[in-house]
């Protein structure tokens, strides 16, 4: 599958058919069954996101892109959000089951996926996970989640590095992402096998969430067991990364090596002002693509190819992560997954212009 940028969708306008040819190959997964509803439903596309607080991108990104690549291809698209209630997610997927839908693309809250794929399936209709895996999937597409959390746990160490550290002798903990996503998992072990592989001892590890306030409540009840005594966090996302850096500076502990995920404004922020050391930059356009060609080749009969699979056999489409320091902001900006105005704010200017950080 193709990771290229939403301009490459774009191009499929009038012409999905051709394109789609060069989707076709053997996933491993075979092709789902077609659906049982009539022409309308077959070229309808459904999508639920899953809420607006675990991170700004679905509302801001990932429905914009989904939207125009797939009308764009000249397909109907429904794209509702959960607002993080489980029951709501069931409400929205039988209404748009009940409307038809010829492919379906589900981003997981807390396992609620599974239980729509299922109906899905029953009904013949192909089910793309999104960004977070779930059993009962056709396809899923996101990007190398072990390689996002390989990166997180280099920030750390790049981190402990400029403090002058030994991560042998470093106080690190861990605050991790919610359990009940399969992606979570899937971003510790990549983090603890290139920090454990350096020799870093996890000095605690409350239970995860995807949650600012609770992800700083853990860390301050952490560091109050530490004794105020803390080198590196390991944290799974900017959103997390956020509850953290607000105890250090409430404690002013300045120099602590903070990793992230997203490339969220407030994230950036944190890396520009030192507060954060990186953030895993995960373009959303580049994912969204995925699925959109993905699921374009779904509602075309095609069969599309896939990276590799997960361990229940699951054909999984892979987009790259990218590491993000200081010095990558201005690509971020660039790219147009931040806005200059929301990042350079006043008390962020002097950071912008130092790491050359413009509006254009």
């Amino acid at each position: 599958m193709k990771k290229s940028s939403l301009l490459a969708v774009a191009a499929l306008t009038g012409a999905a058919a051709v394109v789609l040819a060069g989707c076709a190959g053997n996933a491993g997964g075979g092709t789902p069954s077609e659906g049982g509803g009539g022409e309308a439903e077959a070229g309808r596309a459904c999508v639920i996101l899953p809420d607006a607080a675990s991170s700004p991108r679905w509302e801001n990104f990932d429905r914009k892109y989904l939207q125009e690549g797939l009308e764009g291809a000249g397909f109907e698209v429904d794209i509702q959000n959960a607002q993080g209630d489980v029951n709501e997610y069931s409400t929205i997927a039988d209404q748009q089951l009940t409307q038809g839908c010829g492919v379906m693309l589900l981003v997981d809250y807390q396992g609620a996926a599974e239980t729509v794929a299922a109906k899905a399936k029953a009904e013949g209709i192909p089910v793309i996970a999104y960004d977070r895996p779930f059993a009962g999937a056709d396809y899923y597409v996101s990007f190398d989640n072990v390689e996002v959390g390989r990166l997180q746990g280099q920030t750390v160490l790049n981190g402990l590095e400029a403090a002058g550290v030994d991560p042998t002798e470093a106080t690190v903990v861990y605050i991790g992402g919610d359990p009940t996503d399969g992606n979570a998992a899937m971003f510790h072990d990549g983090a603890v096998e290139v920090m454990e592989g350096a020799g870093i001892t996890p000095a605690a590890e409350p239970p995860g969430a995807w949650d600012q306030a609770k992800s700083q409540t853990n860390f301050e009840q952490a560091l109050t067991s530490l004794s105020g005594q803390v080198d590196g966090v390991w944290a799974a996302n900017d959103t997390n990364a956020a509850g953290v850096i607000k105890v250090l500076q409430d404690n002013n502990l300045e120099g602590v090596a903070v990793s992230g995920q997203d490339a969220n404004v407030a994230g950036l922020q944190n890396i520009l002002l030192g507060w954060q050391t990186a953030t895993v930059y995960k373009p959303v356009a580049d994912e969204a693509t995925a699925a959109v060609e993905t699921a374009i080749a779904l509602l075309n009969g095609e069969t599309p190819e896939a990276d590799s699979e997960l361990e229940d056999g699951t054909p999984y489409i892979q987009v790259t992560p990218v590491l993000v320091g200081p010095e990558e902001v201005k690509d971020v900006i660039a790219a147009g997954d931040a806005s200059y105005d929301d990042v350079c704010t006043p008390d962020v200017m002097a950071a912008c212009e130092e790491f050359g950080v413009t509006a254009e």
